[in-house]
């Protein structure tokens, strides 16, 4: 039977950091899911349609890493998909405490599921998504910060002229 782990998120844009985190969670899952969430609430900077393209372009060649979108409880689509465990990025302390809050409910609601905590590289571990449209937004480089594909977007995003 696959260990299966489910990678939910908004992902405005995907970067870097979560692609280091599936690859990392390939380690220990057969099969990832990255879960996009519509999030409107956010009020995204890309639709659920070209977030979802973004990711499966970025992830091109990890065989076991799948892209889907959802929408309700993280808990019940774990379950309709038989994952084991939700993957969750944290960069620092103070990602933790929203985080634990985030894994307690779910443990709460269902107890099968384990929540595993995974840690970017140091070289990752200041970058955000935020942070990301901030600086695209005004024209700086992201350049090996995000996948090409989402490079690309974010220049057409904010209408920044190639150098």
């Amino acid at each position: 039977m696959n260990k299966t782990a489910i990678y939910p998120g908004t992902f405005d844009p995907f970067t870097a950091a979560h692609l280091e985190i599936i690859k990392r969670a390939l380690r220990i899952f057969d099969v990832i899911i990255v879960a996009i969430a519509p999030s409107q609430k956010k009020g995204p900077l890309f639709s659920l349609e070209e977030r979802l393209e973004m990711i499966i372009k970025s992830v091109e060649g990890l065989e076991a890493v799948k892209v889907e979108a959802f929408d309700g409880l993280l808990v019940d689509y774990v379950k309709e998909k038989r994952g084991i465990a939700v993957i969750r990025g944290l960069r620092a302390i103070s990602d933790f405490e929203y985080e634990l809050q985030m894994a307690l409910m779910n443990r709460r609601l269902n107890p099968e599921i384990e929540t595993v905590f995974l840690m970017p590289s140091e070289e990752y571990s200041f970058l955000t998504s935020t942070t990301v449209k901030e600086v695209a937004s005004l024209g700086g480089s992201v350049s090996g910060l995000v996948p090409e594909v989402v490079e690309k977007a974010l220049k057409e995003k904010f209408k920044i002229k190639e150098a």
